[in-house]
Protein backbone atom coordinates (compact mmCIF):
# COMPACT_ATOMS: atom_id res chain seq x y z
CA UNK A 1 0.00 0.00 0.00
CA UNK A 2 2.63 2.65 0.88
CA UNK A 3 3.90 2.05 -3.07
CA UNK A 4 0.70 3.11 -4.64
CA UNK A 5 0.62 5.98 -2.35
CA UNK A 6 3.96 6.99 -3.11
CA UNK A 7 3.21 6.24 -7.26
CA UNK A 8 -0.23 8.58 -6.94
CA UNK A 9 1.79 11.63 -4.95
CA UNK A 10 4.56 11.01 -7.78
CA UNK A 11 1.55 11.57 -10.54
CA UNK A 12 -0.20 14.38 -8.66
CA UNK A 13 3.41 15.40 -8.61
CA UNK A 14 3.38 15.48 -12.22
CA UNK A 15 0.55 16.84 -13.51
CA UNK A 16 0.33 19.27 -10.86
CA UNK A 17 0.42 21.76 -13.70
CA UNK A 18 -2.26 20.16 -15.80
CA UNK A 19 -5.66 21.41 -14.18
CA UNK A 20 -7.75 18.86 -16.48
CA UNK A 21 -6.26 16.12 -15.62
CA UNK A 22 -6.81 13.63 -12.82
CA UNK A 23 -5.75 10.86 -10.93
CA UNK A 24 -8.53 7.72 -11.00
CA UNK A 25 -6.31 4.68 -9.30
CA UNK A 26 -3.34 3.28 -8.53
CA UNK A 27 -3.26 -0.66 -8.61
CA UNK A 28 -0.52 -2.94 -7.33
CA UNK A 29 -1.26 -6.65 -8.25
CA UNK A 30 -0.10 -9.80 -6.91
CA UNK A 31 1.94 -10.29 -10.50
CA UNK A 32 4.44 -7.03 -9.75
CA UNK A 33 2.25 -4.93 -12.57
CA UNK A 34 1.57 -1.33 -11.54
CA UNK A 35 -1.41 0.00 -13.33
CA UNK A 36 -1.92 3.79 -12.94
CA UNK A 37 -5.11 5.15 -14.82
CA UNK A 38 -4.94 8.82 -15.35
CA UNK A 39 -7.87 10.34 -16.85
CA UNK A 40 -9.34 14.20 -18.39
CA UNK A 41 -12.06 16.52 -18.26
CA UNK A 42 -11.51 16.07 -22.40
CA UNK A 43 -9.31 12.75 -22.50
CA UNK A 44 -5.64 11.98 -21.94
CA UNK A 45 -3.61 11.43 -24.95
CA UNK A 46 -0.35 9.19 -25.62
CA UNK A 47 1.82 11.62 -24.75
CA UNK A 48 0.37 12.36 -21.46
CA UNK A 49 0.13 9.18 -20.25
CA UNK A 50 4.20 8.66 -21.57
CA UNK A 51 5.33 11.66 -19.80
CA UNK A 52 3.76 10.15 -16.30
CA UNK A 53 5.24 7.09 -17.09
CA UNK A 54 8.66 8.15 -16.92
CA UNK A 55 8.15 10.76 -14.46
CA UNK A 56 6.84 7.55 -12.10
CA UNK A 57 9.56 4.98 -12.87
CA UNK A 58 12.44 7.69 -12.88
CA UNK A 59 11.23 8.40 -9.10
CA UNK A 60 11.08 4.85 -8.54
CA UNK A 61 14.02 3.64 -9.48
CA UNK A 62 15.79 6.38 -7.99
CA UNK A 63 14.27 5.40 -4.40
CA UNK A 64 14.58 1.86 -4.97
CA UNK A 65 10.51 2.18 -3.74
CA UNK A 66 9.86 -1.32 -5.18
CA UNK A 67 12.55 -4.09 -4.76
CA UNK A 68 11.63 -6.38 -7.43
CA UNK A 69 10.84 -6.18 -11.50
CA UNK A 70 7.58 -4.92 -11.98
CA UNK A 71 5.29 -3.61 -15.12
CA UNK A 72 3.89 0.16 -15.10
CA UNK A 73 1.21 0.54 -17.12
CA UNK A 74 -0.07 4.16 -17.28
CA UNK A 75 -3.65 4.39 -19.50
CA UNK A 76 -6.74 5.68 -18.76
CA UNK A 77 -9.24 3.57 -17.42
CA UNK A 78 -10.58 1.20 -19.93
CA UNK A 79 -13.93 1.50 -22.00
CA UNK A 80 -15.40 -1.18 -19.28
CA UNK A 81 -14.29 -0.05 -16.05
CA UNK A 82 -16.64 1.28 -13.76
CA UNK A 83 -16.43 5.67 -13.12
CA UNK A 84 -15.13 5.87 -9.65
CA UNK A 85 -14.83 9.93 -9.64
CA UNK A 86 -16.93 12.42 -9.67
CA UNK A 87 -15.11 14.04 -12.92
CA UNK A 88 -15.74 11.10 -14.70
CA UNK A 89 -19.18 11.52 -14.12
CA UNK A 90 -18.98 14.60 -15.74
CA UNK A 91 -17.44 14.15 -18.59
CA UNK A 92 -20.04 11.58 -18.93
CA UNK A 93 -22.95 13.72 -19.17
CA UNK A 94 -25.26 12.59 -22.00
CA UNK A 95 -24.20 9.21 -22.47
CA UNK A 96 -25.94 5.83 -21.31
CA UNK A 97 -25.25 4.38 -17.97
CA UNK A 98 -25.62 1.36 -16.29
CA UNK A 99 -25.96 1.55 -12.58
CA UNK A 100 -25.73 -1.65 -10.46
CA UNK A 101 -27.64 -0.78 -6.66
CA UNK A 102 -25.97 -2.13 -3.44
CA UNK A 103 -30.03 -4.03 -2.75
CA UNK A 104 -29.29 -5.74 -6.25
CA UNK A 105 -31.00 -3.94 -8.65
CA UNK A 106 -29.81 -2.51 -12.09
CA UNK A 107 -31.11 0.79 -13.10
CA UNK A 108 -29.70 2.05 -17.42
CA UNK A 109 -30.64 5.33 -18.96
CA UNK A 110 -29.12 8.31 -20.36
CA UNK A 111 -26.68 10.74 -17.51
CA UNK A 112 -28.68 14.00 -17.27
CA UNK A 113 -26.83 15.57 -14.34
CA UNK A 114 -24.03 15.05 -11.22
CA UNK A 115 -24.32 16.88 -8.66
CA UNK A 116 -22.04 16.00 -5.43
CA UNK A 117 -24.57 13.49 -3.61
CA UNK A 118 -26.82 11.58 -6.43
CA UNK A 119 -26.81 11.51 -9.92
CA UNK A 120 -29.91 12.13 -12.58
CA UNK A 121 -30.90 9.43 -15.25
CA UNK A 122 -33.35 9.36 -17.68
CA UNK A 123 -35.00 5.57 -17.90
CA UNK A 124 -36.92 4.13 -20.30
CA UNK A 125 -40.07 2.99 -18.16
CA UNK A 126 -42.36 -0.06 -19.90
CA UNK A 127 -45.74 -0.42 -18.24
CA UNK A 128 -47.03 -4.00 -19.14
CA UNK A 129 -49.75 -2.98 -22.31
CA UNK A 130 -48.51 0.30 -22.43
CA UNK A 131 -45.83 2.51 -24.42
CA UNK A 132 -42.66 3.16 -22.97
CA UNK A 133 -42.26 6.66 -21.27
CA UNK A 134 -38.80 8.76 -20.02
CA UNK A 135 -38.81 9.08 -16.66
CA UNK A 136 -35.75 11.63 -15.13
CA UNK A 137 -34.63 9.31 -11.94
CA UNK A 138 -32.42 10.77 -9.17
CA UNK A 139 -30.08 8.07 -7.72
CA UNK A 140 -28.20 8.65 -4.39
CA UNK A 141 -24.46 7.80 -4.49
CA UNK A 142 -24.70 6.24 -1.77
CA UNK A 143 -26.91 3.57 -3.18
CA UNK A 144 -24.79 2.52 -6.24
CA UNK A 145 -22.30 -0.02 -6.09
CA UNK A 146 -21.03 0.52 -9.85
CA UNK A 147 -21.35 2.91 -12.54
CA UNK A 148 -20.51 1.98 -16.30
CA UNK A 149 -20.69 3.91 -19.14
CA UNK A 150 -22.64 1.85 -21.95
CA UNK A 151 -21.05 1.99 -25.60
CA UNK A 152 -23.32 2.08 -28.59
CA UNK A 153 -22.85 1.07 -32.05
CA UNK A 154 -25.68 2.66 -33.62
Amino acid sequence: MQVEKRVAALVEEKIADRPELFLVEVKMLPNNKLIIHVDGDEGINIQDCVDISRHVGFHLEEENAIEQAYNLEVSSPGVGEPLKMIRQYNKNIGRTVSIKLKEGLKKEGKLLAVTENNLQIEESVKEKGKKAVAVQTDVPFNDILETSVLISFK
